[in-house]
């Protein structure tokens, strides 16, 4: 077996025609594919100079006044007249149970929420039923008709074991309602 060697040159040679036949091929098609959306670009370019947008011209800002204050006129805008006044229109507008709550005087048992009260225990004087009520560090005596708690608490009955009051709250649509609470006998921890 022999080995024949191929010159480049001869190697070349050899595959010549069908290397140019094939460049020929591809420019005539290339030349086709570039004239083919030369009427759409046409189209194209007469549509964008013939539109002209329209656009509302922006308004002027509004020119900045600034109020005058003048204090020696008017009502001081620090002052609680203003916030007594609303007040009392709205105790006005409330219903009949929360305006006799609003109308007498707090007790001292009304500082406290039920939640920081205790009853530790009951006495009974002279036929009347007293419950023994402790809030903070202070130990109170209170009967029926007494009120304690942040939500106008009336107490309305004392066992040996419990007090029962009437609260006033607002329900979800913004009206006063009564509910019932009861403060529990408290165990001794000690």
């Amino acid at each position: 077996m022999s080995l024949h060697r191929v010159s480049p040159y001869q190697h070349f040679q050899r595959f010549r025609l069908p290397l140019i036949s094939a460049a020929l091929l591809s420019a005539v098609l290339l030349s086709g594919c570039g004239q083919q959306h030369e009427d759409l670009r046409d189209w194209m370019a007469q549509q964008r100079a013939s539109m002209h947008p329209r656009i509302k011209p922006i308004e002027p800002p509004k020119p900045f006044i600034p109020a005058v204050y003048d204090p020696t006129i008017g009502t001081d805008p620090f002052s609680t007249t203003k916030l007594e006044v609303g007040v009392r229109q709205e105790v006005q507008q409330l219903n009949p149970l929360l305006q006799a709550e609003l109308a007498r005087p707090k007790q001292p048992l009304e500082a406290y929420s039920l939640d920081q009260i205790q009853m530790v225990g009951s006495v009974k004087i002279k036929g009347q039923q007293y419950a023994l009520l402790k809030a903070g560090n202070l130990l109170y005596r209170a009967h029926v008709g007494e009120y304690a708690g942040q939500h106008f608490g009336k107490i309305i009955k004392i066992t040996d074991s419990e007090v029962d009051l009437r609260e006033l709250v607002q329900d979800a649509t913004g009206d006063w309602v009564e509910h019932p609470a009861t403060l529990q006998l408290q165990e001794s921890t000690q």
